[in-house]
C-alpha cells in the first residue's frame, strides 16, 4: 500500500531526480508514522502503570505527538487535493463521492476498533458500536448535517483552490465564532478579540487580492471556503449540544456522524449528477484506490491525533501547533507545486496566522481572568460564610 501511495505522489513531480526525492521522503513519512503509532500506544500503556514519567520522557511524548498531528493533518490535506483534482470538470469528477467514501472508511474504522477493544481490551479501548439507537439518531442528526455541510465545503474549497490558499479560504472560522457564539448563545466577545478578528479579516481579503493578482483566484473557491468556514464553526457550537446525548464520547459521536452522513450523501451524489463519474471511477486503478483508502484513514486519525495533542499538551498548545502546522503547510506546498508568490501574498499569511495566535492568547487570558475572578468570589463566599458561623457561636 505504501509502494502504490508513493508511486501515485511520484507523478505529481515535475522531473525524475523530484520523484526520486518526493519518494524517498514518503517513505520516510510512512515508517515515522508507524513508529509514532506504536511509540504512542506503547506510551499511553505506560502512563496508566503507578512509575512516574521523568521530565524528559514527557518531552519526547509531546514531541511525538505534535510530529504525528503534523503528519497526519498535513498528509490528509495534500491526499485529497489529489484525489479531489483541479476546478476542471472531468469524466471522474465525483467530490461528494469522494467525501462520502472517507465517511464509509471512517466507520469501517470505528467497527474495527470496537471489535478489536472486545478482543484486546487492555491494548485497545473504544465504545461498542456497530448498532445506531433510535433516540440518539434523533439527537444526532442536526448536527450530522452541519457535519456533511463542513467536510462538503472544506472539500470543495480545496478543489478550487491550491493547498497554499488552503489556509487564507477557510481562515474565517475565528470570525464566524464570533458572530455564532453571539447570534445562537448570547456570548458577548471583547474588544481585543474583535480587534484580533478584524485584523483576520484583513489578511483573508490581502490574500484574496494577491491571489488575483496572480492570476489564480477561484471566486467559486473562495466563497466555498467563507461557507466551510461558517459550517465548521457551527459544527463545534452543536457538537457542545449534542455530545451528552452520546455519553459525552466523542468517539461514538463520530461513529454516528460519519454513518448517517453515509446515508445523506446518497441523494446528494444523485441529486449533483455524479453517478456516470462514479460508474467511471469503479475501473480505476489500485493506485487511485489505494489513495481513497488512505484518505479515509487521514479522516479517522485526524480526530484522534487532535484530541490526543490537547490530552498531553493543552487547548493553547493545541492552536498555536495548529497555527505553526499550518505556515509550514504552505511552505511545503508553494515547494511541491513550484509556486511562486509575492511578497503581499505571504504577508496575507503572516497577517492570518498571527491574527489567528493573538486571538487564542486574548482569550486563555481572559479565561484565566475569568477563573481567577471565580475562585476569589469563591474564597470570599467561604470567609462570610465562617463570619456567620462564629457569630453565631
Amino acid at each position: 500500500m505504501i509502494v502504490e501511495a508513493s508511486g501515485v505522489f511520484q507523478s505529481l513531480a515535475s522531473n525524475a531526480k523530484e520523484k526520486e526525492t518526493i519518494a524517498s521522503l514518503l517513505r520516510e513519512l510512512c515508517s515515522s508514522f508507524v513508529c509514532l503509532l506504536f511509540f504512542l500506544q506503547r506510551a499511553t500503556m505506560e502512563s496508566l502503570g503507578i512509575r512516574q514519567e521523568s521530565l524528559f520522557y514527557k518531552y519526547v511524548k509531546i514531541t511525538a505527538v505534535v510530529s504525528l498531528y503534523w503528519a497526519v493533518s498535513i498528509s490528509m490535506v495534500f491526499v485529497n487535493k489529489y484525489l479531489l483534482g483541479g476546478s476542471s470538470g472531468q469524466d471522474k469528477d465525483a467530490p461528494l463521492f469522494v467525501t462520502w467514501f472517507q465517511c464509509l472508511v471512517t466507520v469501517a474504522s470505528c467497527v474495527l476498533l470496537g471489535q478489536g477493544s472486545k478482543v484486546f481490551p487492555k491494548l485497545i479501548t473504544f465504545p461498542e458500536v456497530g448498532h445506531l439507537d433510535k433516540n440518539k439518531v434523533r439527537q444526532v442528526l442536526p448536527l450530522t448535517f452541519m457535519f456533511v455541510g463542513m467536510i462538503t465545503l472544506n472539500n470543495l474549497c480545496l478543489k478550487y483552490v491550491g493547498v497554499a490558499f488552503y489556509y487564507v479560504g477557510r481562515s474565517l472560522t475565528t470570525v464566524f465564532n464570533v458572530i455564532f457564539t453571539y447570534i445562537l448563545l448570547g456570548q458577548k466577545t471583547s474588544m481585543p478579540a474583535i480587534a484580533c478578528c478584524a485584523v483576520i479579516i484583513g489578511g483573508f481579503f490581502l490574500g484574496v487580492d494577491q491571489e488575483n493578482e496572480a492570476g489564480s483566484l477561484s471566486v467559486l473557491g473562495v466563497i466555498f471556503g467563507v461557507l466551510a468556514s461558517a459550517f465548521v464553526s457551527l459544527n463545534a457550537i452543536f457538537t457542545k449540544k449534542v455530545l451528552p446525548s452520546v455519553d459525552s464520547s466523542v468517539s461514538l459521536l463520530s461513529y454516528y456522524n460519519n454513518a448517517l452522513a453515509c446515508f445523506v450523501f446518497l441523494p446528494l451524489i444523485v441529486l449533483a449528477g455524479e453517478v456516470p463519474a462514479v460508474v467511471n471511477l469503479l475501473s480505476a486503478g489500485w493506485n487511485y484506490w489505494t489513495m481513497m483508502v488512505l484518505g479515509g484513514l487521514f479522516g479517522f486519525a485526524i480526530g484522534y491525533v487532535t484530541g490526543l495533542q490537547i490530552q498531553v499538551t493543552s487547548p493553547l498548545t493545541h492552536n498555536i501547533s495548529g497555527t505553526a502546522k499550518a505556515c509550514a503547510q504552505t511552505v511545503l506546498a508553494t515547494w511541491w507545486y513550484s509556486e511562486a508568490k509575492a511578497v503581499l501574498w505571504w504577508m496575507s499569511n503572516m497577517i492570518v496566522l498571527g491574527g489567528s495566535m493573538a486571538y487564542t492568547r486574548v482569550k486563555q487570558l481572559e479565561m484565566k481572568a475569568n477563573h481567577n475572578a471565580a475562585k476569589e468570589s469563591s474564597c470570599e463566599d467561604g470567609s462570610d460564610l465562617k463570619k456567620e458561623d462564629g457569630v453565631k457561636v
